[in-house]
């Protein structure tokens, strides 16, 4: 099928999906963004910063202090936050590590994209929860070996053994249900 066929002739395309300069590719103004949101599944990555033993066992695993976007609560958190248009998962993977943990946190990313687990989270009750979307979370662990120091709206990151972590008491504290999600990434990197 050519080109034409679509009502487009070759080589001009190019010209059409040029953005003006005024525009940031991949990002949505408030509006656009609770629209989008009622009625598409949003795309999100969210990681689990580990420190790792020589031999490969992890150590502990950092969980963030933050301010809940939704009910303005303090809770604790993972790295997360969305992936943009036209943005590849790993590099949406590495602008919120450096956002949440800081530009010398050093995180090792995975060599594939492939996530370690992957989150649903629905707005209406259910066991990860996000009231204001749809959304579907990839959740990976990152091994990080530098100085992590919170950024932004992240205020402290805390470091736990993987059975602290484990506790009832942190993943009640974790919102929409992420203490599960927590668990499950423990129990694949067998740490617990």
């Amino acid at each position: 099928m050519t080109m034409e066929a679509f009502g487009e002739e070759f080589g001009e395309e190019a010209s059409r999906w040029e953005l003006p300069a005024d525009v940031e590719p991949g990002w949505l103004d408030e509006g656009e963004l609770a629209q989008t949101r009622r009625r598409v599944p949003m795309l999100y990555v969210e990681a689990l910063p580990v420190r790792v033993e020589p031999d490969g066992r992890v150590a502990s695993v950092g969980l963030l202090l933050r301010g809940s976007p939704t009910t303005g609560r303090i809770t604790r958190s993972l790295v997360s936050g969305r992936v943009l248009h036209g943005e590849r998962i790993r590099d949406a993977l590495m602008r919120h590590l450096e956002k949440d943990l800081g530009p010398t946190a050093f995180p090792v990313l995975p060599v594939s994209t492939v996530p370690a687990a992957v989150a649903e989270y629905f707005p209406w009750p259910d066991r990860l929860h996000d009231p204001r979307q749809h959304a579907v979370a990839l959740a990976f662990v990152v091994p990080v070996s530098g100085e992590c120091q919170p950024r932004q709206d992240a205020l402290e990151i805390t470091w736990l053994t993987p059975e602290e972590a484990a506790a009832e008491a942190i993943a009640g504290d974790m919102e929409g249900g992420r203490g599960s999600l927590l668990r499950q990434l423990l129990h694949q990197l067998g740490a617990l």
